[in-house]
Formats: structure tokens, sequence, C-alpha cells
């Protein structure tokens, strides 16, 4: 055998061990207990994401919630909402949802990496539903902050560090075409992602969801692209909610700390339960129609500061006595007291038993304080309401505005019952209030304020405050009158942005 062969053989020989001792070394170095991204399963961030995105806590307790004029409140940590005092703080909370939102997105980008690493077709919904929840993410960031990263957002992997900013009007166009060729790759034979804690995987649901979506986006160009908007509403029509068991909902977990519901939490807070009461404009807005919700949404708490105190000490449910709290006052002693608020209802006790609020509504606990409470992303009543308004606008939809405006309050009374069985209204006083409220279609401009109005009331009513403040930017209804608190820092308006 001459040399040359020999060093080829050897050679082989050297090589095929080499690669064998390789082979071992990397099999011995693998933790086989620790997760890669071959055995990671990519379902569970979906769940992440979905949990991250809904669960606001004071986010939106602190500056919508009161901004808004849903909710009042005297404790000094609320100045920064109905009384715009402090940009700065304001300006952090909502840098939050900017740098949160886009974490939130990083979670599903890597979830739709993984699973196309894994098996593209066995894992198409989730994909898919990965593109929805994205669009989702960020429409929130868009809406609250305008011009932000959408086409280069979450590229970072692919050397894209620093994203360019899209025009608001791009980023919903673009939206748009995502959401409807998202929607169109959901297969029903397919499976269902295992960790959906909208949907439990229920692709049928996530399609209207889909289509649900594209008509709130189609409506935010209203101002800027009537004609788009126009298209697009008209394309998402007939696909959308069909009734409150298609609300997208996320039941939190009260036996986690990290899964309990934030905002009921942040509620609880001793300071903030005494001290933050329904808004005198909302209750007002629900007197004056005669509507249902005034007696399952509020209570007023037992008299003395002990008794207000007590979170699992029911108030009075009648709707007779509820009392809204007007926004812009404290408790401070000086002119802006809540004692010197017109048709002050006067503290309650004495000494140490003094509950400085009187009879003013709260938020009922049973409904509303639950750490396992459910939190509403999207519904059905919101829907029919912008569906109402695209038809009082002439747009084609299939029925009239009249006719989606009743199936919006009603859809929206009803979710109520999704909060807690004990704010369900009885289904007959629901069908008298709606048809002695019908929508008046003789003035355009009047049916859209009346429509959006009560968008405001049932997004309001469902502790969904953030969606209340975007809708009321795009809308500009409710006719909310600012506060004028001392010190304020925007001129006494309503922080628009």
């Amino acid at each position: 055998m001459s040399w040359n062969k020999l060093y080829i053989i050897g050679a082989f020989f050297l090589t095929l061990a080499s690669s064998c001792s390789k082979a071992k070394l990397d099999e011995i170095n693998t933790d086989p207990t620790k997760l890669t991204e071959n055995n990671y399963d990519p379902n569970s961030l979906l769940g992440q994401a979905q949990l991250k995105y809904s669960n606001l806590g004071y986010y939106q307790l602190l500056y919508q919630s009161t901004m808004m004029q849903l909710l009042a409140s005297t404790y000094y940590y609320y100045n920064n909402g109905d009384k715009y005092i402090n940009v700065g703080s304001f300006t952090d909370y909502q840098g939050r949802i900017f740098d949160e939102g886009y974490t939130d997105a990083s979670y599903i980008r890597e979830m739709q990496r993984l699973a196309r690493l894994k098996d593209t077709v066995a894992y198409k919904n989730l994909i898919a539903i990965g593109d929805i929840m994205f669009v989702l993410i960020l429409q929130r960031i868009t809406d609250t902050y305008g011009d932000v990263p959408y086409t280069q957002a979450v590229k970072a992997m692919q050397g894209i560090k620093y994203p360019i900013y899209d025009s608001q009007e791009a980023i919903y166009n673009q939206m748009l075409k995502d959401l409807e060729a998202a929607t169109a790759q959901l297969d029903t034979e397919k499976p269902g992602p295992t960790a959906d804690l909208f949907y439990k995987g229920d692709i049928t649901k996530w399609k209207k969801f889909g289509y649900s979506l594209m008509l709130r986006i189609a409506m935010r160009l209203i101002k800027v692209d009537p004609e788009k908007a126009r298209l697009w509403a008209e394309k998402a029509a007939d696909k959308t909610f069909t009734g409150i068991n298609d609300n997208a909902i996320l039941l939190t977990d009260a036996s986690s700390f990290n899964s309990q519901n934030g905002t009921s939490l942040a509620l609880r807070t001793f300071s903030d339960y005494l001290e933050v009461r329904w808004s005198k404009t909302l209750i007002d807005q629900l007197k004056n129609t005669n509507d249902p919700r005034l007696g399952v949404i509020g209570e007023v708490p037992k008299d003395g500061l002990s008794k207000n105190a007590d979170q699992n000490l029911n108030g009075n449910t009648d709707a007779a006595v509820q009392l809204g709290m007007p926004n812009g006052y404290d408790l401070q002693g000086g002119v802006t007291d809540i004692s010197h608020s017109p048709n002050y209802p006067g503290g309650t006790g004495s000494g140490s038993d003094f509950a400085p609020l009187g009879k003013y509504s709260r938020p009922r606990t049973s409904v509303y304080l639950k750490l396992g409470g459910p939190i509403f992303i999207l519904s059905y009543a919101e829907t029919e309401f912008l569906l109402a308004e695209a038809k009082a606008r002439g747009w084609n939809i299939n029925g009239t505005a009249k006719l989606h405006y009743a199936n919006g309050l009603t859809g929206a009374i009803q979710s109520l019952a999704q909060l807690d069985p004990l704010a369900a209204v009885d289904a007959n006083k629901i069908t008298t209030f709606v048809n002695q409220n019908p929508l008046d279609e003789s003035n355009t401009q009047n049916a859209i304020a009346e429509i959006n109005t009560q968008y405001w009331v049932a997004t309001g009513t469902n502790f969904n405050f953030i969606e209340a403040w975007l809708n009321w930017k795009r809308s500009d209804y409710p006719k909310l009158i600012p506060i004028n608190y001392k010190g304020n820092v925007t001129n006494g308006t309503i922080p628009a942005g």
C-alpha cells in the first residue's frame, strides 16, 4: 500500500474520531432538563404576551379612568389623571406602555420564530395569531403616541437595532393589510394554540376577532382618510363579532400574584379604595337615561370610615341613591377640597370614624375588586357601535345604524354579567331600556355623538379605560368639560397625546 493511500485512510479515521468525540462532547455538555429552542413550546409565549398586554393595572387607573371622567378620586396619587398636574409623570407611565409594548411584541416574534423552526404546518394558526397579536399590541402604541416604529419594529435579530419611525397613517394602512393576510391564514381544520388566554384555541372566534380589530383600526383612519376607512370597514363588516360570547376577555388568576387582575389589585390599595368613586359625569349619564346599569355597577358605602374601609362589606346598590363624585377635587382643605363641591353629600360618622367622601358611589366591590376578575380586550358592543357609526356615515353596511346601535347597547349591558353574575341585568329591563332609547338617525353628527357616548359608557363600565380614551381621541365624544385644577400643566385641557 502506498504512503499516499495510508495518509488518506489515516486522515479519514482521524476525522471520524474527531467527529465522534465532538458529538459525544455536545451530548455530554447538553443538560437534558433545560429548555432549548428545539424542545421549547412556542405556545407559552402567546399566553405570556396576552397577559402582559392585557393587565395594565395602574397604567389606566391613574390616568385614563379619571381623564375620561369615568372615575374620580381625591387621592393625591391620581392628581395627574383628571387634574393634569404632572406631564412628566404621565409621560413616564405612558412611556412604559411604549417600552413594555415592544417587549410584548418581541415575545410574539420569538414565538413565531420558534414555531417556524419546529413545524410551520402544525403551527400555522399560532403563527397567524401571532401576526394578529402583533397588530393588536402595536395598535395601542401608535394610538397613544402617533408615529412609532412598525415596519422595522422588533427586528434586532435581523440587524435592525435602530428602527425607523413610520407615520401613524402608514402604520394603520399596513396593519389593515397585515390583518387581512393573517386572518385569511387561519384554518379551522388545523390545531389551535394551546396556551391561548383569549379564546382557548378557538380559531372561528379568532377569525371574528381579526375582522373586528380590522374594523376598529379602519375607524381610526376616519379623520385622515375617510375613504380608506370606509373601504376597510365595509370589508370587515359582515365578519365581525356576532354576540357577547365572542368578546375577547382574559381571565386572570387570583392564586398567583403575577397573574392577578392588576387594576383590581391597584384599586384594593387602602387609599385608592377609600378615595376612588364613579365620576359624576358617568353617573349623571346613566341617571338621565334611566340606565339599568346604574343599579349593578355602583354602591354607596355604609356609614363611617371603618365600614368604608371594609372591602368585604357590600354597599347600597339601589339605583335611586347612586351619586357620582365630581372630578377635580381633593382632601387638602382648600378651595378644591371635596367638601366645597356643589351638592356635597356630607361625610358620615365622627372623630376617627369620619368618612370624608360621604355618599358618593364607588365601583361595586363584588364586581370590580376581584383579583381573578376578567379583563376586556375587545367587545361585541364596541364593534356594533363602530358599525352603527359607519352606517350613520352612509357607508355600505348591512342593517341600519339604529339596529347596530341597539345591538351595541344590548351587548354592553349583557357583558356586565361576564364581569360577575351579580352584575347581570334582567333581560326584560335591557329590552325596555334599549327600546326606550333608540338612536336618532335624523342628524348624522348627533347620531355619531350618541354612539360614541355609549362606546364610552361601555368601555368605562367594563374597566377598559384606555380604549375609552383612545376612542375619545378619535371621535371627540363624549364632550367632556375639562378640569382646571390649580397648578395644571395642560392649560386646563384633557391630555390627548
